[in-house]
């Protein structure tokens, strides 16, 4: 049976309810799509962590570090004494164990801080309705991606969680953020935006230290997105570029799926 090229994301856990299915498989359709879904997933994840953090404590930490400019908020970021505090809010004393949940926080937290300095989200709004009959009767979120036809190469992904009450919330919080990742990497690909080129723009830092932490900054600043992207995504690139700016610092913008899989695994 041929299997029909789509994007397919359904979400059915408590209130949250929301569906919505893609067939225009245009290449501009697919990456606002996606971006669409990255906008909904992303701040669902910190309310499927309270039970392993605390978010609310964590949520504190980044009001206070948002009231310094962005160049010092993101020396703080990095700071060994902003680790320590994250390491006190989340709940887990096994220090490997720890140190995936402490990984997973400072992504929260960079993210918090830096929605209040810069663009940090794509400018599509998310889902925030059923528009599709939902493929379940249980409760689940549910990602599918089907784009055979695609002249950048064949696409095929599926990530499901059916949520019963044996269900870690922390492993919702995984698949989110495992979806997510799908869609940081698959994005620039139907939006044509240049990573390559973005990866040049930030080149010239290598090992950065605390020092340069200011320049990565302003290399972000003079970004010129629209060098680097078709039109109607240059705001989409300015995430991009703000994500290798992080990297090169040694920050994550996006919870980190893996670490979470390994916390999981462990306990």
């Amino acid at each position: 049976m041929k299997v029909e090229d789509q994007i397919i994301f359904t979400a059915r856990h408590g209130s949250w309810k929301v569906g919505d299915r893609l067939r225009n498989m245009e290449d501009e359709m697919v990456a606002h799509f996606l971006a669409s879904i990255a906008n909904t997933v992303n701040p669902k994840i910190p309310e499927y962590l309270t039970e392993v953090m605390n978010i609310a404590g964590i949520m504190s930490l980044a009001e206070e570090i948002a009231r310094k400019d962005l160049s010092d908020a993101v020396v703080a970021l990095k700071s060994p004494g902003t680790a320590r505090k994250l390491g006190a809010l989340v709940f887990e004393e096994d220090k490997k164990l720890k140190k995936h949940l402490v990984e997973v926080a400072k992504a929260i937290l960079v993210r918090e801080v830096l929605e209040k300095k810069v663009t940090v989200d794509y400018p599509e709004e998310p889902l925030r309705e059923v528009k599709i009959a939902l493929p379940y009767n249980e409760d689940h979120v549910n990602f599918t991606a089907f784009h055979l036809s695609a002249e950048h190469g064949k696409w095929r992904v599926v990530k499901r969680l059916i949520i019963d009450e044996k269900t870690p919330m922390a492993d919702v919080a995984r698949l989110l953020a495992s979806i997510n990742e799908t869609i940081t990497l698959k994005l620039p690909v139907y939006a044509g935006i240049d990573v390559k080129g973005i990866d040049a723009w930030f080149a010239e830092f290598k090992k950065v230290k605390k020092a340069d932490i200011p320049a990565v900054v302003e290399k972000y600043k003079h970004f010129q997105a629209e060098n680097y992207a078709r039109e109607g995504f240059e705001e989409h690139a300015k995430v991009y570029a703000l994500r290798k700016a992080l990297e090169k610092i040694g920050l994550p913008l996006d919870v980190p799926a893996k670490n979470l899989e390994k916390y999981l695994e462990k306990k």
